[in-house]
């Protein structure tokens, strides 16, 4: 029995995001849609939840962009292939036609969709002769990252600059604290508040980390697991405990953070 293939769509749109589901449950049986998420913070929350191995993304969406979304999965251990789905002529997409991500446009038709469907299946089919040894054959499933060259166009897709991070407002009784970002170690989030340890203690806010990602330079917090994100400029090292377990270390404080198996490779020495 074939194995169905995770997959993950998102559009901030109901209307697009349903036609998608029923276009690719008529033409690709084979998937399994595992979530269908509104926003693009729920996708890459719902990406580190479900590990899916095809992901449909809308590229404009509140929050993260489909593009941001894409360059966030591109640096996980095992980044899923990448569709953009789009109502708009954005430059350069058809860049992505030789490279290890493809896109339709919306409204989504069925002919455009089974020929974005027929090169995933082929590139799952080439990679799969390449690794004869370990390949499943499930059809779309994939384990290639996306090409250096292919990361370049995102990055130049993406906005020149992000506006400068506001201070996180925590309630202290009466009082609103303003916490400076560049004073932030860490934040840690639990089902329903994330705590923020800075230079002088630590507060709770009621923000989960998934709607903080928007607002803070990627460059600068990083995301080492689904309810941790750490401030690059804290980390003093990362240490492996064993095969699957690693944990950092950071300057100011003595907590250990755990790394999850994702993100591990930001870790890989030089």
């Amino acid at each position: 029995m074939t194995t169905k293939i995770r997959t993950l769509i998102a559009d901030d749109e109901e209307g697009p995001r349903e036609q998608l589901r029923a276009a690719l449950a008529r033409l690709a049986p084979e998937l399994d849609i595992v979530a269908a998420s509104v926003n693009g913070c729920d996708a890459w929350d719902d990406c580190l939840e479900y590990e899916p191995q095809l992901c449909f993304l809308d590229i404009r969406m509140p929050g993260l962009s489909g593009l941001e979304v894409a360059q966030r999965l591109a640096q996980l251990a095992e980044p899923p292939q990448v569709v953009f789905v789009t109502a708009y002529g954005d430059h350069a997409l058809s860049a992505f036609d030789a490279g290890a991500v493809d896109y339709v446009m919306k409204p989504v038709e069925d002919g455009r969709l089974e020929q974005c469907l027929q090169r995933l299946r082929q590139r799952q089919a080439l990679h799969a002769v390449q690794d004869a040894d370990g390949g499943t054959g499930d059809g779309l499933a994939a384990a290639a990252a996306m090409p250096a060259a292919t990361l370049e166009l995102l990055r130049q897709l993406l906005p020149v600059q992000r506006p400068a991070m506001r201070p996180i407002q925590a309630s202290q009784g009466r009082e609103i604290q303003l916490i400076a970002p560049d004073d932030i170690l860490f934040f840690q989030s639990d089902s329903r508040y994330t705590r923020v340890v800075h230079r002088d203690g630590e507060a709770w806010i009621r923000t989960a980390l998934k709607e903080l990602l928007g607002d803070l330079d990627p460059g600068v917090f990083w995301q080492v697991h689904r309810s941790v994100l750490v401030n690059s400029r804290f980390i003093a090292s990362a240490t492996r405990v064993d095969e699957n377990t690693m944990q950092l270390s950071l300057k100011g404080s003595a907590e250990k953070l755990p790394v999850s198996r994702q993100f591990q490779g930001l870790f890989k020495g030089q």
